[in-house]
């Protein structure tokens, strides 16, 4: 297995600011291929929303994406990991708040995010999960996806 988070993490952060639509967010995630985006005040990690976040606490209570900001509804103030950390520090603390993502900061600035998925990957890659992870979303998406049949 990997030792340092650097070695499992996914580089790059999709990030909004605190005063974004949810529909923002959600836009970069689609763009991105993503379920989660870092909420940033200038370079300051502040919250993390996930396309879970978005359909439980807006979608499912009837609240208007395009009024909702991302603060209102992202994790304020999440654990946080370094690249140079121990990928077990980052297994423990995933463990014991029971969170699926860490964003990983280097001298204060996000450089990435280690997700389950990426744990899974680097620990066994022929596990379902890792396959999971690296498989592309099913189906269609985009302005051009029909509508739901009812």
């Amino acid at each position: 297995m990997a030792e340092y988070v650097r070695e499992v993490m996914t580089p790059g952060v999709a990030a909004v600011r605190p005063d974004s639509s949810v529909v923002e967010a959600a836009l970069l995630m689609r763009t991105q291929n993503i379920g989660d985006v870092v909420v940033a005040d200038g370079q300051d990690v502040v919250g993390l929303v996930t396309d879970r976040d978005i359909t439980v606490r807006v979608v499912a209570e009837g609240l208007d994406p395009m009024a909702v900001g991302v603060r209102a509804v992202c994790t304020d103030a999440p654990l946080l990991v370094s690249p140079d950390d121990p990928v077990a520090d980052a297994v423990a603390l995933m463990r014991e708040h029971a969170v699926r993502r860490l964003p990983v900061v280097e001298e204060g600035l996000p450089v990435g995010v280690v997700s389950l998925g990426d744990l899974a990957e680097a620990h066994d890659p022929a596990s379902a999960l890792a396959d999971i992870s690296r498989a592309e979303p099913d189906g269609p998406s985009g302005p051009d996806r029909p509508p739901p049949t009812q």
